[in-house]
């Protein structure tokens, strides 16, 4: 029985933390027009640093889009607009977006 109430504060903590990276699509309709001039157009290819498709992001994964711009952020992931604009993001702010894309693919609906 030693165990119940340490299993409980375990669920507990996971449960908040899970909470905290929780977005709300709402709110990113304020933080998206970032996002949409390169991720929202079809076929659409940035030329810095270099050439590169640009890839659609609406629905994917919330968690790949967050881990993404952790990544983006933290520098493990090299693209300079990416970055910059990653570093300019809260943890709140990246859930927001990525549960704004991640919504059944139907981003700016």
């Amino acid at each position: 029985m030693k165990k119940t109430p340490t299993l409980l504060l375990l669920f507990l903590i996971a449960a908040l933390s899970a909470h905290a990276q929780t977005g709300n699509a709402e709110a990113a309709k304020g933080k998206i027009s970032m996002c949409i001039g390169c991720h929202g157009i079809p076929m659409y290819r940035s030329v810095f640093p270099e050439v590169y498709l640009v890839p659609l992001i609406a629905g994917q994964s919330p968690e790949y889009l967050v881990k993404a711009l952790q990544a983006y952020r933290a520098g493990d992931r090299s693209h300079p607009s990416m970055q910059g604009i990653a570093k300019s993001l809260s943890d709140q702010d990246m859930a927001d977006v990525a549960a704004y894309y991640g919504r059944s693919g139907k981003a700016g609906k």
